[in-house]
């Protein structure tokens, strides 16, 4: 298993890795079909930045960071193919982000979150991630939000 940079190749493997595991658990939003239809506008061309995880060439795990108007980086689009749950692959993608964060001098990483996905919560405050007070957002799902400072 390797994580590497997103290349425009990947759209389509992000796009369904996401569509998959949204679909599964919630509905699709507009904001989800906004940025899923164009990664490389929505989030690399603003100062984001995407990571996958391959397998054997095959991607089967997903991240991006979107780029804050604070500094900082929204973790978001984070899943793994239904094949490696349970693996450790969602730590290692984290950990790429928090690498990637550190990499690039941001002052913290914040993501929003649904209180029922119960070891995606486990996951974020093992890698350090605090709970925050609820903010506006553009995402239905969100009723959890949290932020990881360097």
């Amino acid at each position: 298993m390797e994580i590497v940079a997103f290349e425009p190749g990947h759209a389509q493997a992000f796009k369904v890795l996401n569509e998959a595991w949204i679909s599964k658990h919630f509905v699709l939003e507009p904001k989800d079909r906004e940025v899923l239809e164009d990664p490389q506008g929505k989030i690399l061309a603003k100062g984001g930045r995407i990571f996958m995880a391959l397998q054997d060439g095959e991607a089967v795990g997903c991240v991006a960071l979107l780029k804050m108007a604070d500094g900082g980086y929204e973790v978001a689009k984070m899943t793994v193919s239904e094949a490696v749950r349970g693996s450790g692959l969602g730590r290692l993608l984290m950990q790429r982000c928090i690498d990637a964060g550190a990499e690039d001098g941001v002052p913290r990483l914040y993501l929003e979150t649904n209180s029922s996905l119960a070891p995606a919560l486990g996951l974020y405050r093992a890698m350090g991630f605090e709970h925050l007070a609820p903010a506006e957002t553009e995402y239905a799902r969100a009723d959890v939000f949290m932020e990881r400072r360097y």
